[in-house]
């Protein structure tokens, strides 16, 4: 399991104490160091289920600057992953990687359901 996360953000903290204090074994992956590629996060999206809004950093300031919350609803799919690759403070943060699920954001009840 992969743990993709951003170190000076509170919520990653959070989530990592949270697997350390279960007991789970995961790979800490930092996003800044190693962020995800276009293909990662198009796999990530499809394996999760998930809209591909849950992987936008709807908080970050990078969305914000960027006048993202107008502009998505007219951005085709592809324009959208290009973009969450070019810059890995637009991607939602902490994900979680299993060989059968995605996660990103952390949510406790939404992880407890796949661990």
């Amino acid at each position: 399991m992969t743990f993709l996360c951003y170190s000076r953000c509170s919520t990653c903290k959070k989530a990592q104490a949270w697997l350390d204090e279960r007991g789970e074994a995961y790979t800490r992956r930092e996003i800044k160091d190693e962020p995800p590629t276009e293909e990662e996060l198009r796999a990530w999206q499809q394996l999760s289920g998930l809209p591909l809004k849950r992987f936008w950093n709807t908080s970050g300031q990078q969305y914000r600057a960027l006048g993202l919350k107008d502009k998505l609803a007219d951005m085709s799919e592809d324009e959208q992953f290009r973009l969450l690759a070019s810059d890995p403070m637009l991607v939602r943060r902490p994900i979680l990687i299993g060989d059968d699920f995605v996660r990103p954001g952390f949510k406790q009840p939404e992880w407890e359901e796949v661990l």
